[in-house]
């Protein structure tokens, strides 16, 4: 979602490179790398420029360190003025003391509010919240019907009077629903118009003036740009608002929506939606959002996202097998699998440091050698694939394993013969994770070729260890999370 950004922000790093200090001379050149970076993203211009005054006056008195490069100082105050741009640290949903707590649901047509309802009682029923959903626009064809069904999908009740009622009338008998019943939190479903309306600012007013909401969320999305942080700075000033999310962060969004809302309106961004799943929702930490924007990864959320998909037990049975040799290609295709329900092979490679560069051919080419692996594994016997010796020693089966996946016989032959390198080098290893090893995912147009990306890094830097030094307070959570994610 920050490419472009991103190699805009590259080109100033290298405007530095071979300097041996920050001076006011050498540093005009990064900064105007910057600014055209934050321009072309479609900042707010006003935000664009006091982030440049901020960068500059403090690249200017920066302490110079020993052992520390002029470039990645740079880096170092650009990361910093980034973060404090969009709001320093994740707030939160607010829980009130008297339950229920409530959640207004506000924003325009066409953003996606609905679906980010329906995300976040999923999100809140993850941290052992009980959700209601009201229905409450009764203008949009088949709006209480898509409620229905995403509440269906999540297994969240939906409160409806369908079509004909009073949308505060709908909205006050919700929340009195939600407190007979003792649920914890009541998410209310708005009406949005394709624009900014009296009738829908006063609709929003009396809903708010009735129910007292404790979480008032404008959903925003992020593809318009820094007009999403002027249409926050409205609704902000028209209903008041207590924080944002932004849709549709995966798609081709410039980042200026995540760099600008918080600036301008006051209102701090407190998740985004990064995908049309319901599961697709991630709350906004500027520190790890910064990351992302100058190609550092993002380790925390990835560690996180591999922790709603990974069974603890399952994990340390998996680790047993692997130091044991008797890692399968059974298991093999169980961690594909949850590969793939933590999100596309993209989103999922550019959270490991080192690997942003890699481009949409090399990721394709990466997905390609999944679905090949995966199809040749389903064509194999269930004895095959607990015995990968087997096909080793046998042409005739992997003849027949080719045939039935499409493939070629010398495809399979190197399949086997590059899955038992990897589990003697992971035996060796004395820890779970494949590592960027050529065989597996490398030779021959193997997924090797596609992560080792550009500028000629490992094959896969980020395979080995992130899960368990993720950093964390906790021992036991850093136990579960070595655990739990270490066996990729």
């Amino acid at each position: 979602m920050f490419d472009a950004l991103s190699d805009r922000l590259e080109a100033a790093w290298k405007k530095l490179r071979g300097q041996d200090k920050i001076s006011q001379s050498n540093i005009q050149d990064a900064l105007r790398e910057v600014r055209r970076a934050l321009l072309e993203a479609d900042v707010n211009l006003q935000v664009v420029k006091d982030f440049i005054s901020e960068v500059e006056a403090k690249a200017q008195g920066a302490e110079v360190v020993t052992g520390v490069r002029p470039d990645q100082q740079f880096i170092k105050i650009v990361h910093d003025e980034l973060v404090e741009v969009m709001g320093e640290e994740n707030v939160p949903i607010a829980e009130a003391q008297e339950k229920p707590t409530i959640v207004l649901m506000a924003g325009l047509q066409g953003t996606g509010k609905t679906t980010a309802t329906a995300k976040l009682a999923l999100h809140l029923r993850k941290l052992d919240r009980s959700c209601l959903l009201v229905a409450t626009d009764v203008y949009r064809p088949a709006a209480i019907d898509q409620l229905l069904t995403l509440g269906k999908q999540i297994d969240v009740p939906v409160f409806e009077l369908g079509s004909d009622a009073d949308p505060v009338e709908i909205a006050r008998q919700g929340v009195e629903r939600a407190r007979a019943e003792g649920v914890n939190t009541v998410i209310i479903d708005t009406a949005g118009r394709l624009q900014i309306d009296e009738d829908m600012m006063a609709e929003l007013a009396r809903i708010k003036a009735t129910v007292q909401p404790h979480e008032t969320l404008l959903v925003v999305d992020a593809m318009t740009g820094q007009e999403a942080a002027n249409l926050t700075r409205t609704f902000h000033e028209q209903i008041g608002i207590t924080g944002a999310i932004l849709t549709k962060m995966d798609g081709d969004s410039r980042g200026g929506a995540a760099l600008s809302v918080r600036k301008i309106s006051g209102a701090p961004i407190k998740f985004v939606g990064v995908g049309e799943k319901v599961e697709a929702l991630q709350p906004f930490y500027p520190d790890r959002m910064a990351s992302r924007i100058l190609g550092m990864g993002d380790v925390l959320t990835l560690v996180e996202k591999a922790q709603e998909e990974f069974d603890l037990a399952d994990a340390e049975k998996m680790q047993e097998k692997i130091l044991s040799a008797k890692f399968d290609f059974t298991d093999f295709l169980k961690q594909l699998r949850m590969l793939k329900n933590m999100g596309s092979l993209g989103g999922f490679i550019k959270m490991i440091p080192g690997m942003n560069k890699l481009s949409d051919d090399q990721l394709k080419q990466g997905e390609t050698q999944l679905k090949r692996c995966e199809a040749m594994i389903n064509s194999m016997t269930r004895q095959e694939r607990h015995d990968p010796d087997l096909l080793a020693s046998s042409p005739s089966r992997r003849r027949r394993i080719a045939a039935g996946s499409g493939y070629r016989e010398s495809d399979v032959t190197k399949l086997v013969g590059d899955f038992q390198k990897m589990r003697s080098l992971m035996q060796q290893m004395g820890q779970g994770g494949f590592p960027g090893m050529p065989g597996m995912f490398g030779g021959g147009g193997g997924m090797g070729n596609a992560f080792a990306g550009a500028g000629n890094r490992p094959a896969a830097p980020g395979w080995r260890g992130y899960g368990g030094d993720a950093g964390t307070k906790k021992k036991k959570t850093k136990e579960k999370k070595k655990k739990g994610f270490g066996n990729l």
